[in-house]
C-alpha cells in the first residue's frame, strides 16, 4: 500500500510548476543572443531541483523555471531583458542582464 502511495506523491510533486513570476518579471524579454544598443548589467546564476530522489525532473519545466527565475531577478538589476549563456546543466543556469530601456 505504501508504494503506490508515494508513487502518485511523486508523480504529483513532479508535475507541478513551483516556480511562479514576481511583480515586473512579466515585462522582462528573453532573447537568444546579446542585444544590440543595450547595456549589460551584469550576470544572474539561477537553480531549480532537477531531481526528486531517483526521478529526473521534467527537462522543459525546469527550463521553464529556470527562465521565471531569472525574469524574477532582473528587475533587481535593473535589466529588462536576460539571455541564457548556456544551456541548464544540474539544475542550474547562468543568463546576461540587460537594459534595452524598454524595447
Amino acid at each position: 500500500m505504501r508504494t503506490p502511495m508515494l508513487l502518485v506523491a511523486l508523480t504529483l510533486a513532479t508535475s507541478c510548476t513551483w516556480v511562479h513570476m514576481a511583480p515586473g518579471a512579466s515585462a522582462v524579454r528573453v532573447v537568444e543572443g546579446p542585444p544590440a544598443g543595450c547595456e549589460n548589467r551584469g550576470e544572474i546564476e539561477v537553480s531549480v531541483r532537477h531531481n526528486l530522489a531517483f526521478y529526473d525532473r521534467n527537462q522543459r519545466k525546469v527550463r521553464d523555471e529556470l527562465e521565471t527565475l531569472a525574469r524574477n531577478e532582473a528587475p533587481g538589476i535593473n535589466a529588462d531583458t536576460v539571455q541564457p549563456l548556456g544551456p541548464p546543466s544540474n539544475g542550474s543556469q547562468r543568463y546576461a542582464a540587460w537594459r534595452c530601456g524598454g524595447r
